[in-house]
């Protein structure tokens, strides 16, 4: 029987990115608030400290701050026809592990989400029309617009410690920031970083070329910076060793730099560690919830920890296993088209140009995670879907992230993988190399969604978590486009040797080589209970007490990386739980 803790106002599931989020604007309102934390405590002093951190063999290789599979995992699959199999080495995507989550180990690039994006069906429908639309692309409106969600991606922003130059400023397009973007309502709380010669380099070739170069916007803190709730942030040394690592030096927006040291301090708030959430636990008439039961795994057994509101705040994966575990939404059926949890799945389409100069010499230890300079010009709202016979869009950027040895040794193509050969090409080519990467949207497909395996269980009995997902055309046409457009650009760079790397027509889904972390979909919003499983404001269609953060909520993705946009809805939430959840319970839409 599992033992039974003291209720609490809110219990929250998972303390990366929006569960500090939530955590900090709850407790502001005087509740009791508990957090469970799957993975182990960390903070910047003592578990990020220098020299131990930038230990590129045990963080960089050997994925320390990631979730392992033996803790949790999935099984894949193409297709229906074919049988998952438990991925028992992440490489395709790596969940962190740990307080902070994800937030800890990201590279720091921060975007806003186009308008168009936002509303992106209606966006096609009154410009192409139904028939430019494939049959089996579930594409989506998010139930919220750009401009209701402006001042939350601009808190979030704030709070995170962004740096970067506005390109929208109100409605005036402003020199040297994006000038695609949505609207702001004011400047990045910081300048932009400055940028290294392989930026600076792809920006004068893509000006040459009629595009609008700017620099990357991204959490990495170009000079000193104290957000709203008093946490510091101090100017980076473009040591190169964001993406996978934890920051020393509190230049990287993360938890723990921006949220968790200001909200352990609030008497109202605790956490725990090592703490995995099993189920969430509901009235006798279903209808609520009531609390989740958890394994303690330092006591080794199961408890209840009873709540008058439950958040699941986990990585976008957790989040929609423990709701179908949970019975939260009708599970979602690929073949009849029916239910909402786990529909919609979604990942990210990318490419890229890599060119050598014998004679150039370009520093590569010198980097940021979110280093660069970047076009907009292949968005979304620049590409007309009807002429090029695909839906979506892409952001190209320029800019070195470091130059570890181990992890960053671009090679010109046929080079052996070892040996003296191999020796001779590093000492030739190290630091003599630059690329070109174009990040792009991904649409969500009938096929591509997420449901309990029948056949293999975890540690604790529960039904593993099923992927069947696939590329599809669209995406792979579009990355085509993006090839043909970048090669274009690259052969006027002048390299003395180039290649690329895109996934072309026919490409299958390969879970080996990393490619980015950016799963979505699978509790997806929509204005109505038939199409998604939460409402505008992240709550649970069918239980009106369960509230959902993070990226499963994305309708399809978009052509940019997810925290800005999970931020912003993570302030959208807690928006709506302080001004008019807590006063009158209930469905809120």
């Amino acid at each position: 029987m599992a033992r039974q803790e003291k209720k609490k106002d809110v219990v929250i599931v998972g303390l990366g990115w929006t569960g500090a989020i939530l955590g900090m604007e709850l407790a502001q309102e005087g509740l009791e608030i508990v957090a469970l934390e799957r993975g182990h405590d960390q903070a910047t002093v003592p578990n990020f400290q220098y020299p131990q951190m930038i230990d590129e063999l045990r963080y960089g290789v050997r994925l320390k701050m990631m979730q392992r599979a033996s803790q949790q995992t999935v099984t894949i699959r193409r297709n229906e026809a074919e049988t998952a199999l438990p991925y028992r080495s992440f490489g395709s995507f790596l969940p962190g592990n740990g307080v902070g989550g994800a937030g800890t180990h990201w590279n720091g690039l921060n975007w806003r989400p186009q308008a168009e994006e936002m509303q992106l069906r209606s966006y096609v429908m009154e410009r192409w029309g139904a028939g430019i639309i494939p049959e089996d692309m579930l594409l989506a409106d998010y139930p919220v617009t750009y401009d209701e969600m402006e001042p939350f991606f601009d808190r979030f922003e704030y709070v995170a410690g962004i740096s970067g130059k506005a390109g929208n400023l109100n409605g005036q397009i402003i020199e040297g920031g994006n000038p695609f973007e949505g609207r702001r309502s004011r400047e990045f709380p910081m300048p932009p970083m400055p940028t290294t010669w392989d930026g600076q380099k792809f920006a004068d070739a893509a000006k040459a070329m009629g595009y609008h170069p700017f620099k990357a916007p991204g959490g990495i803190a170009s000079t000193a910076y104290v957000n709203e709730y008093g946490m510091q942030m101090g100017p980076c040394n473009l040591c190169g060793f964001c993406e996978r690592y934890g920051c020393y030096q509190y230049s990287k927006s993360s938890p723990q730099t921006t949220i968790l040291d200001a909200l352990k301090r609030m008497p109202n708030f605790s956490y725990r560690t090592e703490s995995e959430v099993l189920k969430v636990e509901m009235a006798e008439d279903g209808k609520t919830a009531t609390g989740v039961t958890y394994f303690d795994e330092k006591t080794q057994e199961q408890v209840f920890q009873p709540a008058d509101i439950v958040i699941l705040a986990s990585y976008q994966l957790n989040n929609v296993h423990l709701m179908l575990v949970s019975g939260i939404g009708q599970p979602y059926n690929a073949v009849t088209g029916e239910g909402v949890t786990g529909k919609s799945y979604a990942y990210q389409m990318n490419g890229g140009v890599t060119m050598f100069y014998k004679n150039e010499e370009f520093n590569p230890f010198i980097g940021t995670g979110a280093n660069g300079m970047s076009i907009d010009d292949f968005g979304v709202n620049q590409i007309d879907f009807g002429r090029e016979g695909f839906i979506g869009g892409a952001y190209w950027r320029s800019g070195q992230t470091n130059g570890q040895p181990i992890r960053s040794m671009p090679l010109p193509k046929g080079t052996p993988a070892w040996g003296a050969d191999w020796k001779k090409a590093v000492g030739e080519w190290y630091g003599h190399a630059m690329s070109i990467g174009s990040h792009g949207s991904h649409m969500s497909y009938r096929t591509n969604h997420l449901d309990l395996d029948p056949t293999y269980k975890d540690r604790h009995g529960r039904p593993l978590m099923r992927m069947t997902f696939n590329w599809n055309p669209n995406d792979l046409r579009m990355n085509q486009f993006m090839k043909g457009k970048m090669e274009e650009l690259a052969k006027t760079m002048a390299p003395d040797l180039m290649q690329s790397a895109f996934k072309g027509d026919g490409a299958q889904y390969d879970v080996r080589p990393y490619q980015t972390t950016h799963n979505t979909g699978g509790h997806i919003m929509s204005a109505n209970p038939r199409e998604g499983a939460v409402n505008k404001f992240g709550q649970a269609w069918d239980k009106h007490n369960i509230f959902v953060t993070g990226a499963g909520n994305f309708v399809q993705n978009t052509q940019y990386n997810p925290t800005g946009l999970v931020g912003g809805l993570a302030y959208h939430t807690a928006h709506a739980i302080r001004t008019q959840y807590l006063s009158n319970p209930r469905p809120l839409v």
